[in-house]
């Protein structure tokens, strides 16, 4: 057992110790760049339709002010809440001027928690919401729409579907 007059020594070192360990760790987060940032654009004001928040998420992101073009690369998060959709990409671009937003690599669009699409590339005109999907080369792009089948109550199967003939 240690002396009786070496326990306060003990504590101060130990509360020392704490407190160069917090100011370390506070410094060490300060410094650090935040690893997904987030853009957020907006459409112009009308009198029908206030400005519309998109948030968009990614590891780099660059604006040119000339061209007016943010483009997010890496891991990318698109969330447009007043139009019910949510997207992620390997890289986005909101073209400011030309009212529209291409997705690139790998993307899955899902709108409205339901409807999706998955593509190479997917542009959405925002002034249309218009959705134009292009598969990777050789491939397809795959969609999902949800038919909502109660409006019609018959119960009679769908008619066949005829076979598929190729085009030359």
């Amino acid at each position: 057992m240690k002396p009786h007059y070496q326990f306060p020594q003990i504590k101060m070192h130990c509360s020392g110790l704490a407190l160069l360990l917090s100011a370390a760790l506070t410094s060490a987060i300060a410094l650090l760049p935040s690893q997904v940032q987030t853009a957020t654009a907006q459409t112009p004001q009308t009198s029908a339709q206030p400005n519309r928040p998109l948030y968009i998420r990614g590891k780099v992101q660059e604006y040119n002010s000339k061209t007016q073009v943010a483009t997010v690369r890496g891991d990318v998060e698109l969330v447009y809440p007043a139009r019910g959709i949510q997207a992620t990409a390997a890289q986005a671009q909101y073209f400011t001027r030309e009212r529209q937003i291409i997705l690139s690599g790998n993307v899955y669009v899902l709108q409205e928690g339901r409807n999706s699409i998955k593509a190479e590339t997917v542009t959405y005109l925002i002034d249309e919401g218009r959705f134009v999907a292009t598969p990777k080369q050789g491939r397809q792009v795959e969609s999902i729409y949800i038919v909502n089948d109660s409006n019609n109550p018959t119960t009679a199967p769908a008619p066949a579907t005829p076979p598929l003939k190729k085009s030359n």
